[in-house]
């Protein structure tokens, strides 16, 4: 009796590791790589290191991107690419937040 409470223990524990660590970790992974495979070229991305582009060339393993205004063009691999779309950081969305409540506050 007393071993078999012992194993059942092991077994609840890895149960709950499973479902609350290694699951979740698969599932970002497996959203990550379908947005990955999604990329098309016009899409604005962010990249792990904070470069912001837009998509002009989507090759095998890797994309072209175009930064700024300058055009510059950088080639990277695809999964260097963090996020489809521009990032917020906080502070602008509090700036932006502040700017909403202003204009508010003069009509």
């Amino acid at each position: 009796m007393d071993m078999l409470s012992g194993i059942l223990m092991v077994v609840v524990m890895i149960a709950i590791f499973y479902f609350m660590l290694i699951r979740p970790e698969n599932k970002r992974k497996k959203q990550a790589q379908e947005m990955r495979d999604s990329l098309a070229v016009g899409d604005e991305i962010t990249t792990i290191g904070g470069i912001v582009g837009t998509i002009c060339a989507v090759k095998a393993n890797s994309i072209v991107i175009e930064t700024g205004a300058d055009r510059v063009r950088l080639e990277m691999m695809k999964w260097s690419v963090s996020s489809k779309g521009v990032q917020v950081s906080e502070d602008e969305k509090t700036s932006d937040n502040q700017k909403a409540a202003d204009a508010k506050k003069k009509k």
